[in-house]
C-alpha cells in the first residue's frame, strides 16, 4: 500500500514540476508589444502558454512514466 502511494505521489509531483518548468520557459516567448509606462507586455497570451505548457508536460511525463514502467528508472 505504501509503495503505491509513493508511486502516485512521485508521478503527480513530477507532472507538476514539468508543467511549471515548461510554463516558466514559455513566459518570455512571443511577448509582443510592451507598455512604455509599466514595462509589462500588453498581451502576454497566458492562457495559450498554459495550454502549450500542459501539452509539453504531458509528453515529457509520459516519457518519464515509461522509464519507470520499463524499470529503466526504479523507485
Amino acid at each position: 500500500m505504501t509503495f503505491l502511494l509513493v508511486h502516485w505521489a512521485v508521478l503527480i509531483s513530477s507532472f507538476a514540476i514539468l508543467w511549471f518548468l515548461a510554463l516558466f520557459c514559455l513566459f518570455p516567448v512571443g511577448l509582443g508589444e510592451v507598455d512604455p509606462v509599466t514595462g509589462a507586455p500588453v498581451n502576454p497570451h497566458l492562457l495559450r502558454k498554459m495550454g502549450w505548457a500542459t501539452g509539453i508536460a504531458v509528453v515529457l511525463w509520459i516519457g518519464f512514466y515509461l522509464l519507470i514502467y520499463f524499470h529503466i528508472l526504479d523507485l
